[in-house]
Protein backbone atom coordinates (compact mmCIF):
# COMPACT_ATOMS: atom_id res chain seq x y z
CA UNK A 1 0.00 0.00 0.00
CA UNK A 2 1.77 3.21 -1.21
CA UNK A 3 1.87 6.16 1.10
CA UNK A 4 -1.43 8.66 1.12
CA UNK A 5 -3.45 11.01 3.97
CA UNK A 6 -3.96 9.03 6.44
CA UNK A 7 -7.81 8.11 6.32
CA UNK A 8 -9.89 5.93 8.06
CA UNK A 9 -10.19 3.80 4.61
CA UNK A 10 -7.04 3.67 3.38
CA UNK A 11 -6.75 2.58 7.36
CA UNK A 12 -9.01 -0.29 6.93
CA UNK A 13 -7.34 -1.21 3.60
CA UNK A 14 -3.95 -1.26 5.55
CA UNK A 15 -5.45 -3.51 8.27
CA UNK A 16 -7.17 -5.98 6.61
CA UNK A 17 -3.98 -6.23 4.46
CA UNK A 18 -1.69 -7.42 7.07
CA UNK A 19 -4.41 -9.15 9.56
CA UNK A 20 -6.03 -11.41 7.02
CA UNK A 21 -3.13 -13.13 6.43
CA UNK A 22 -2.34 -13.41 10.34
CA UNK A 23 -5.59 -14.67 10.50
CA UNK A 24 -5.04 -17.47 8.09
CA UNK A 25 -1.77 -17.82 10.06
CA UNK A 26 -3.25 -17.84 13.47
CA UNK A 27 -6.13 -20.66 12.20
CA UNK A 28 -3.56 -22.85 10.68
CA UNK A 29 -1.65 -23.45 13.95
CA UNK A 30 -5.20 -24.58 15.59
CA UNK A 31 -5.43 -26.88 12.49
CA UNK A 32 -2.31 -28.50 13.21
CA UNK A 33 -3.21 -29.44 16.45
CA UNK A 34 -6.71 -31.10 15.16
CA UNK A 35 -4.74 -32.69 12.40
CA UNK A 36 -2.87 -34.71 15.26
CA UNK A 37 -5.71 -35.37 17.69
CA UNK A 38 -7.42 -36.71 14.06
CA UNK A 39 -4.10 -39.08 13.91
CA UNK A 40 -3.86 -40.33 16.90
CA UNK A 41 -7.21 -40.68 17.47
CA UNK A 42 -7.25 -44.29 16.56
CA UNK A 43 -4.13 -45.16 19.40
CA UNK A 44 -7.12 -44.91 22.20
CA UNK A 45 -8.16 -42.43 24.49
CA UNK A 46 -5.06 -42.50 26.37
CA UNK A 47 -3.19 -40.92 23.10
CA UNK A 48 -5.76 -38.27 22.28
CA UNK A 49 -5.79 -36.98 26.44
CA UNK A 50 -1.83 -37.26 25.89
CA UNK A 51 -1.83 -34.90 22.56
CA UNK A 52 -4.15 -32.64 23.97
CA UNK A 53 -1.83 -32.26 27.46
CA UNK A 54 0.97 -31.36 25.11
CA UNK A 55 -1.25 -28.64 23.07
CA UNK A 56 -2.36 -27.08 25.55
CA UNK A 57 1.70 -26.96 27.50
CA UNK A 58 2.71 -25.71 23.85
CA UNK A 59 -0.20 -22.55 24.08
CA UNK A 60 1.54 -21.66 27.25
CA UNK A 61 5.00 -22.16 25.50
CA UNK A 62 3.99 -19.94 22.96
CA UNK A 63 3.07 -17.14 25.25
CA UNK A 64 7.11 -17.19 26.36
CA UNK A 65 8.51 -17.03 22.58
CA UNK A 66 5.75 -13.95 22.23
CA UNK A 67 8.31 -11.65 23.62
CA UNK A 68 10.91 -11.83 21.16
CA UNK A 69 7.96 -12.45 18.41
CA UNK A 70 5.82 -9.86 18.64
CA UNK A 71 9.01 -7.36 20.10
CA UNK A 72 10.84 -7.82 16.78
CA UNK A 73 8.30 -7.17 14.72
CA UNK A 74 7.74 -3.73 16.40
CA UNK A 75 10.91 -2.94 16.67
CA UNK A 76 11.68 -3.64 13.17
CA UNK A 77 8.09 -1.64 12.06
CA UNK A 78 9.33 1.23 13.95
CA UNK A 79 13.32 1.34 12.09
CA UNK A 80 11.65 1.11 8.36
CA UNK A 81 9.03 3.90 9.55
CA UNK A 82 11.72 6.08 10.21
CA UNK A 83 14.06 5.10 7.36
CA UNK A 84 16.88 3.60 9.78
CA UNK A 85 17.81 0.68 7.87
CA UNK A 86 20.78 0.33 9.47
CA UNK A 87 19.47 -0.41 12.13
CA UNK A 88 17.40 -3.82 10.47
CA UNK A 89 20.39 -5.98 10.72
CA UNK A 90 21.28 -5.01 15.09
CA UNK A 91 17.41 -6.02 15.47
CA UNK A 92 17.86 -9.02 13.86
CA UNK A 93 21.11 -9.99 15.80
CA UNK A 94 18.84 -9.27 18.93
CA UNK A 95 16.20 -11.28 18.22
CA UNK A 96 18.57 -14.14 17.36
CA UNK A 97 20.26 -13.74 21.05
CA UNK A 98 16.95 -13.74 22.70
CA UNK A 99 16.32 -16.87 20.73
CA UNK A 100 19.43 -18.50 22.18
CA UNK A 101 18.72 -17.57 25.23
CA UNK A 102 15.28 -19.05 25.62
CA UNK A 103 15.35 -22.06 23.80
CA UNK A 104 18.36 -23.78 25.79
CA UNK A 105 16.17 -23.32 29.03
CA UNK A 106 12.59 -24.58 27.44
CA UNK A 107 14.00 -27.57 25.00
CA UNK A 108 16.55 -29.22 27.26
CA UNK A 109 15.38 -28.26 30.33
CA UNK A 110 11.58 -29.46 29.39
CA UNK A 111 13.16 -32.51 27.84
CA UNK A 112 14.99 -33.60 31.02
CA UNK A 113 12.04 -32.86 33.16
CA UNK A 114 9.47 -33.99 31.07
CA UNK A 115 8.08 -36.82 33.26
CA UNK A 116 7.52 -34.11 36.01
CA UNK A 117 6.19 -31.66 33.62
CA UNK A 118 3.82 -35.01 32.42
CA UNK A 119 2.90 -35.41 36.14
CA UNK A 120 2.26 -32.05 37.03
CA UNK A 121 -0.65 -32.20 34.02
CA UNK A 122 -1.92 -35.51 34.21
CA UNK A 123 -1.85 -35.74 37.82
CA UNK A 124 -0.85 -38.43 40.12
CA UNK A 125 -3.67 -41.19 38.48
CA UNK A 126 -2.38 -40.15 35.16
CA UNK A 127 -1.70 -43.56 33.98
CA UNK A 128 -0.72 -44.23 30.81
CA UNK A 129 -1.93 -40.83 30.01
CA UNK A 130 0.83 -40.16 31.53
CA UNK A 131 3.20 -42.59 29.85
CA UNK A 132 2.37 -41.39 26.65
CA UNK A 133 2.88 -37.87 27.81
CA UNK A 134 6.24 -38.26 28.36
CA UNK A 135 6.76 -40.55 25.07
CA UNK A 136 5.41 -37.31 23.19
CA UNK A 137 7.03 -34.42 25.30
CA UNK A 138 10.57 -36.72 24.46
CA UNK A 139 10.73 -35.48 20.98
CA UNK A 140 8.04 -32.28 21.45
CA UNK A 141 10.36 -30.29 23.89
CA UNK A 142 13.69 -30.28 21.82
CA UNK A 143 11.24 -29.56 18.89
CA UNK A 144 11.01 -26.50 20.78
CA UNK A 145 13.97 -25.42 19.27
CA UNK A 146 12.43 -25.64 15.88
CA UNK A 147 8.49 -23.87 17.03
CA UNK A 148 10.80 -20.99 18.31
CA UNK A 149 13.03 -20.15 15.90
CA UNK A 150 9.90 -19.84 13.59
CA UNK A 151 7.96 -17.08 15.51
CA UNK A 152 11.44 -15.33 15.66
CA UNK A 153 11.63 -15.28 11.87
CA UNK A 154 7.77 -14.07 11.82
CA UNK A 155 8.36 -11.52 13.62
CA UNK A 156 11.03 -10.48 11.48
CA UNK A 157 8.88 -10.67 8.46
CA UNK A 158 5.84 -8.63 9.91
CA UNK A 159 8.30 -6.53 11.10
CA UNK A 160 8.82 -5.19 7.11
CA UNK A 161 5.27 -5.17 6.33
CA UNK A 162 4.98 -9.21 4.87
CA UNK A 163 2.45 -11.24 6.71
CA UNK A 164 1.77 -12.81 3.71
CA UNK A 165 5.03 -14.57 3.97
CA UNK A 166 4.12 -16.39 7.78
CA UNK A 167 0.92 -17.44 6.54
CA UNK A 168 2.27 -19.58 3.80
CA UNK A 169 5.05 -21.01 5.40
CA UNK A 170 2.28 -22.45 8.21
CA UNK A 171 0.27 -23.71 5.66
CA UNK A 172 3.32 -25.30 4.65
CA UNK A 173 4.36 -26.72 7.56
CA UNK A 174 0.61 -27.78 7.78
CA UNK A 175 0.48 -29.56 4.58
CA UNK A 176 4.08 -31.70 5.57
CA UNK A 177 2.28 -32.21 9.31
CA UNK A 178 -0.50 -33.97 6.90
CA UNK A 179 1.37 -36.15 4.82
CA UNK A 180 4.23 -37.40 7.92
CA UNK A 181 2.11 -38.04 10.54
CA UNK A 182 0.40 -40.78 9.52
CA UNK A 183 3.38 -42.55 8.36
CA UNK A 184 5.32 -42.05 11.51
CA UNK A 185 2.21 -42.93 13.32
CA UNK A 186 1.60 -46.40 12.30
CA UNK A 187 4.39 -47.27 10.67
CA UNK A 188 3.33 -46.71 6.48
CA UNK A 189 5.59 -47.79 3.99
CA UNK A 190 8.52 -49.47 6.04
CA UNK A 191 8.68 -47.06 8.38
CA UNK A 192 8.87 -47.24 12.36
CA UNK A 193 5.23 -47.41 13.98
CA UNK A 194 6.04 -44.61 16.53
CA UNK A 195 2.36 -44.02 18.12
CA UNK A 196 2.63 -40.89 19.41
CA UNK A 197 6.05 -40.11 18.63
CA UNK A 198 5.27 -40.22 15.49
CA UNK A 199 2.85 -37.29 15.79
CA UNK A 200 5.39 -35.45 17.77
CA UNK A 201 8.16 -36.05 15.23
CA UNK A 202 5.76 -35.02 12.41
CA UNK A 203 5.00 -31.76 13.76
CA UNK A 204 8.68 -30.87 14.37
CA UNK A 205 10.06 -32.29 10.78
CA UNK A 206 6.76 -30.08 9.00
CA UNK A 207 7.93 -27.01 11.23
CA UNK A 208 11.82 -27.36 10.62
CA UNK A 209 10.56 -27.57 6.77
CA UNK A 210 9.16 -24.19 6.67
CA UNK A 211 11.48 -22.86 8.56
CA UNK A 212 14.02 -24.39 6.52
CA UNK A 213 12.02 -22.21 3.51
CA UNK A 214 11.59 -18.66 5.99
CA UNK A 215 15.16 -18.75 6.43
CA UNK A 216 15.56 -18.72 2.26
CA UNK A 217 13.16 -16.20 1.65
CA UNK A 218 14.18 -14.24 4.66
CA UNK A 219 17.96 -14.25 2.96
CA UNK A 220 16.67 -12.67 -0.16
CA UNK A 221 14.98 -9.85 1.33
CA UNK A 222 19.06 -8.87 2.04
CA UNK A 223 17.66 -6.78 5.37
CA UNK A 224 21.47 -6.94 6.15
CA UNK A 225 22.52 -4.46 3.11
CA UNK A 226 22.51 -0.77 4.76
CA UNK A 227 23.59 0.49 1.77
CA UNK A 228 27.14 1.68 3.93
CA UNK A 229 24.70 3.31 6.40
CA UNK A 230 25.82 3.14 10.14
CA UNK A 231 23.57 3.03 13.62
CA UNK A 232 24.63 3.96 16.57
CA UNK A 233 22.04 1.21 17.70
CA UNK A 234 23.98 -1.54 19.69
CA UNK A 235 22.24 -4.59 19.75
CA UNK A 236 22.24 -4.68 23.50
CA UNK A 237 19.95 -1.17 23.56
CA UNK A 238 18.09 -3.20 20.61
CA UNK A 239 17.21 -5.92 22.93
CA UNK A 240 16.01 -3.80 26.09
CA UNK A 241 13.87 -2.38 23.54
CA UNK A 242 12.37 -5.81 22.20
CA UNK A 243 11.77 -6.81 25.65
CA UNK A 244 10.32 -3.90 26.67
CA UNK A 245 7.58 -4.63 24.16
CA UNK A 246 7.19 -8.18 24.23
CA UNK A 247 7.78 -8.71 28.19
CA UNK A 248 4.31 -7.58 28.54
CA UNK A 249 2.69 -9.03 26.07
CA UNK A 250 4.22 -12.21 26.85
CA UNK A 251 2.77 -11.93 29.75
CA UNK A 252 -0.73 -10.74 28.69
CA UNK A 253 -0.94 -13.97 27.07
CA UNK A 254 -0.06 -16.04 30.06
CA UNK A 255 -2.37 -14.31 32.81
CA UNK A 256 -5.41 -14.96 29.86
CA UNK A 257 -4.06 -18.85 29.70
CA UNK A 258 -4.46 -18.63 33.25
CA UNK A 259 -7.71 -16.91 33.43
CA UNK A 260 -9.15 -19.42 31.12
CA UNK A 261 -8.04 -22.59 33.13
CA UNK A 262 -9.14 -20.76 36.10
CA UNK A 263 -12.51 -20.73 35.33
CA UNK A 264 -12.79 -24.60 33.89
CA UNK A 265 -12.07 -25.20 37.18
CA UNK A 266 -15.50 -23.52 39.06
CA UNK A 267 -17.66 -24.62 35.46
CA UNK A 268 -16.05 -28.04 36.54
CA UNK A 269 -17.99 -27.50 39.82
CA UNK A 270 -21.48 -27.65 38.46
CA UNK A 271 -21.42 -30.97 36.51
CA UNK A 272 -19.91 -32.10 33.48
CA UNK A 273 -22.68 -30.94 31.04
CA UNK A 274 -21.98 -27.08 31.56
CA UNK A 275 -18.05 -28.12 31.52
CA UNK A 276 -18.75 -29.97 27.92
CA UNK A 277 -20.65 -26.89 26.66
CA UNK A 278 -18.09 -24.26 28.40
CA UNK A 279 -15.31 -26.44 26.26
CA UNK A 280 -17.02 -26.08 23.11
CA UNK A 281 -17.82 -22.63 23.33
CA UNK A 282 -14.26 -21.79 24.42
CA UNK A 283 -13.32 -23.59 20.61
CA UNK A 284 -16.21 -21.78 18.87
CA UNK A 285 -15.09 -18.75 20.20
CA UNK A 286 -11.58 -18.91 19.42
CA UNK A 287 -12.45 -18.46 15.73
CA UNK A 288 -13.28 -15.16 16.25
CA UNK A 289 -10.86 -14.21 19.04
CA UNK A 290 -8.05 -15.20 16.23
CA UNK A 291 -9.37 -12.41 14.20
CA UNK A 292 -9.28 -9.45 17.24
CA UNK A 293 -5.58 -10.54 17.84
CA UNK A 294 -5.05 -10.40 13.92
CA UNK A 295 -6.26 -6.64 13.52
CA UNK A 296 -3.99 -6.56 17.11
CA UNK A 297 -0.79 -7.52 15.03
CA UNK A 298 -1.74 -5.20 11.93
CA UNK A 299 -2.14 -2.24 14.57
CA UNK A 300 1.02 -2.59 16.41
CA UNK A 301 3.05 -2.70 12.86
CA UNK A 302 1.25 0.41 11.21
CA UNK A 303 1.38 2.12 14.49
CA UNK A 304 4.98 1.47 14.94
CA UNK A 305 5.62 2.38 11.44
CA UNK A 306 4.02 5.91 12.14
CA UNK A 307 5.68 5.81 15.23
CA UNK A 308 9.09 5.76 13.23
CA UNK A 309 8.04 8.10 10.73
CA UNK A 310 7.19 10.62 13.58
CA UNK A 311 3.66 10.65 12.81
CA UNK A 312 0.69 10.79 14.72
CA UNK A 313 -1.14 8.37 13.91
CA UNK A 314 -2.72 6.22 17.01
CA UNK A 315 -6.11 7.63 16.85
CA UNK A 316 -7.24 6.86 13.29
CA UNK A 317 -5.49 2.89 13.68
CA UNK A 318 -6.86 2.41 17.37
CA UNK A 319 -10.23 3.35 15.91
CA UNK A 320 -10.81 1.63 12.64
CA UNK A 321 -8.65 -1.39 14.17
CA UNK A 322 -11.81 -1.32 16.79
CA UNK A 323 -14.63 -0.75 14.31
CA UNK A 324 -13.39 -3.63 12.47
CA UNK A 325 -13.05 -5.95 15.13
CA UNK A 326 -16.32 -5.14 16.96
CA UNK A 327 -17.63 -6.00 13.51
CA UNK A 328 -16.28 -9.05 13.47
CA UNK A 329 -17.26 -9.97 17.20
CA UNK A 330 -20.77 -9.05 16.98
CA UNK A 331 -21.13 -10.12 13.42
CA UNK A 332 -19.87 -13.96 14.87
CA UNK A 333 -21.45 -13.59 18.01
CA UNK A 334 -24.90 -13.00 16.74
CA UNK A 335 -24.40 -15.86 14.85
CA UNK A 336 -23.29 -18.31 17.09
CA UNK A 337 -26.28 -16.66 19.68
CA UNK A 338 -29.07 -17.26 17.12
CA UNK A 339 -28.18 -20.69 16.21
CA UNK A 340 -27.10 -21.75 19.46
CA UNK A 341 -28.51 -25.16 19.31
CA UNK A 342 -27.82 -26.10 15.93
CA UNK A 343 -24.19 -25.14 16.61
CA UNK A 344 -23.77 -27.23 19.79
CA UNK A 345 -25.29 -30.17 17.91
CA UNK A 346 -22.70 -30.36 15.56
CA UNK A 347 -20.53 -31.12 18.75
CA UNK A 348 -22.66 -33.00 21.16
CA UNK A 349 -26.29 -35.05 20.90
CA UNK A 350 -26.94 -34.89 24.83
CA UNK A 351 -29.88 -32.47 25.11
CA UNK A 352 -28.65 -31.45 28.23
CA UNK A 353 -24.81 -30.41 27.20
CA UNK A 354 -26.94 -28.52 24.01
CA UNK A 355 -29.17 -26.47 26.62
CA UNK A 356 -26.50 -25.14 28.54
CA UNK A 357 -24.39 -24.16 25.38
CA UNK A 358 -27.08 -22.42 23.86
CA UNK A 359 -27.80 -20.17 26.82
CA UNK A 360 -23.70 -19.90 26.96
CA UNK A 361 -23.69 -18.44 24.11
CA UNK A 362 -26.05 -16.12 24.19
CA UNK A 363 -24.30 -14.76 27.36
CA UNK A 364 -20.91 -14.81 25.08
CA UNK A 365 -22.25 -12.20 22.36
CA UNK A 366 -21.91 -9.40 24.43
CA UNK A 367 -18.55 -10.87 26.11
CA UNK A 368 -17.40 -11.46 22.31
CA UNK A 369 -18.44 -7.47 21.58
CA UNK A 370 -16.52 -6.18 24.70
CA UNK A 371 -13.41 -8.38 24.12
CA UNK A 372 -12.77 -7.06 19.94
CA UNK A 373 -12.73 -3.59 21.60
CA UNK A 374 -10.25 -4.65 24.04
CA UNK A 375 -8.05 -6.27 21.64
CA UNK A 376 -8.20 -4.62 19.20
CA UNK A 377 -7.01 -1.12 20.53
CA UNK A 378 -4.02 -2.89 21.78
CA UNK A 379 -1.92 -2.88 18.41
CA UNK A 380 -1.63 1.05 19.18
CA UNK A 381 -0.47 0.41 22.68
CA UNK A 382 2.25 -2.36 21.16
CA UNK A 383 2.82 -0.39 18.24
CA UNK A 384 3.45 2.81 21.01
CA UNK A 385 5.78 1.06 23.45
CA UNK A 386 3.14 1.14 26.01
CA UNK A 387 2.29 -2.56 25.79
CA UNK A 388 2.64 -2.59 29.56
CA UNK A 389 -0.77 -1.00 29.33
CA UNK A 390 -2.37 -4.40 28.19
CA UNK A 391 -0.88 -6.64 30.85
CA UNK A 392 -2.29 -3.82 33.88
CA UNK A 393 -5.80 -4.14 31.96
CA UNK A 394 -5.74 -8.04 31.85
CA UNK A 395 -4.51 -7.87 35.49
CA UNK A 396 -8.20 -5.89 36.56
CA UNK A 397 -9.76 -8.11 34.22
CA UNK A 398 -8.55 -11.04 36.61
CA UNK A 399 -9.13 -9.23 39.85
CA UNK A 400 -12.72 -8.57 38.41
CA UNK A 401 -13.59 -11.83 36.90
CA UNK A 402 -12.43 -14.58 39.01
CA UNK A 403 -14.01 -13.43 42.41
CA UNK A 404 -17.11 -12.89 40.59
CA UNK A 405 -17.24 -16.12 38.90
CA UNK A 406 -17.19 -17.48 42.41
CA UNK A 407 -19.36 -15.29 44.10
CA UNK A 408 -21.99 -15.19 41.20
CA UNK A 409 -21.74 -18.56 40.60
CA UNK A 410 -22.50 -19.54 44.52
CA UNK A 411 -26.39 -17.76 43.97
CA UNK A 412 -29.06 -20.58 43.45
CA UNK A 413 -30.52 -17.86 40.96
CA UNK A 414 -27.86 -17.91 38.51
CA UNK A 415 -25.73 -21.14 39.34
CA UNK A 416 -22.93 -21.86 36.69
CA UNK A 417 -25.05 -18.57 34.55
CA UNK A 418 -22.96 -16.57 37.09
CA UNK A 419 -19.69 -17.84 35.73
CA UNK A 420 -20.89 -16.50 32.46
CA UNK A 421 -22.13 -13.52 33.43
CA UNK A 422 -18.51 -12.88 35.10
CA UNK A 423 -17.21 -12.91 31.97
CA UNK A 424 -18.99 -10.23 30.87
CA UNK A 425 -18.50 -8.10 33.82
CA UNK A 426 -15.08 -8.61 33.61
CA UNK A 427 -14.46 -7.85 29.91
CA UNK A 428 -16.62 -4.82 30.74
CA UNK A 429 -13.95 -3.33 32.96
CA UNK A 430 -11.04 -3.97 30.59
CA UNK A 431 -12.81 -2.30 28.66
CA UNK A 432 -13.61 0.69 30.14
CA UNK A 433 -9.75 1.04 31.15
CA UNK A 434 -8.80 0.57 27.62
CA UNK A 435 -10.75 3.19 26.41
CA UNK A 436 -9.22 5.69 29.03
CA UNK A 437 -5.82 4.36 28.49
CA UNK A 438 -6.44 5.07 24.65
CA UNK A 439 -7.78 8.55 25.02
CA UNK A 440 -4.57 9.49 27.13
CA UNK A 441 -2.46 8.11 24.71
CA UNK A 442 -3.80 9.70 21.98
CA UNK A 443 -4.13 12.88 23.60
CA UNK A 444 -0.64 12.84 24.92
CA UNK A 445 0.62 12.26 21.26
CA UNK A 446 -1.22 15.02 19.83
CA UNK A 447 -0.29 17.50 22.64
CA UNK A 448 3.36 16.66 21.35
CA UNK A 449 2.80 16.48 17.67
CA UNK A 450 1.02 20.11 18.10
CA UNK A 451 3.91 21.80 20.07
CA UNK A 452 6.43 20.45 17.14
CA UNK A 453 4.40 21.80 14.73
CA UNK A 454 4.12 18.37 12.62
CA UNK A 455 2.74 18.52 9.31
CA UNK A 456 -0.58 16.07 8.82
CA UNK A 457 0.43 12.12 9.07
CA UNK A 458 0.31 9.85 6.63
CA UNK A 459 0.15 6.13 6.29
CA UNK A 460 3.59 4.34 6.09
CA UNK A 461 3.85 1.89 3.17
CA UNK A 462 3.48 -1.32 3.45
CA UNK A 463 4.79 -3.96 1.25
CA UNK A 464 3.17 -7.36 1.24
Amino acid sequence: MEGGPLSPVATRRALLGLGVPVYLELLSGVVAGIIDTVWVARLGEAAVGAVAIASTLENVLLGVILMANVGTTVLIADAIGGGRRSELPVAIRAAGVLWLVITPVVAVGGFLLRDQVAQLLVGSGGGEVHRLAVDFFAIAFPGMAVFFAQNVVDGIFKGTGDTRTPMRMAILANACILVLDPLLIYGVGGLPEMGVQGAALGMMLGRAVALGVSLVLLRRKRLGDTGGETTALRWTAALRRILGVGLPVSGDFVLRMGISATLVGIVARFGEDPLAAYGIGIKLILFVTMAFYAFRQAGSILAARARGAGQNADRVIGRQSLLLATAVGAGAGLVLALGGRVVMGFFSKESSVVDSGEILLWYLLPYLILLAGVVGLGGVFMGSGQARSLFWVTVLGACVQLPLAYALSSLSALDVQGVWLSMIIGTAAQYVMTVLLFRRLVGADESVMDRRGRAEPRVAKVDN
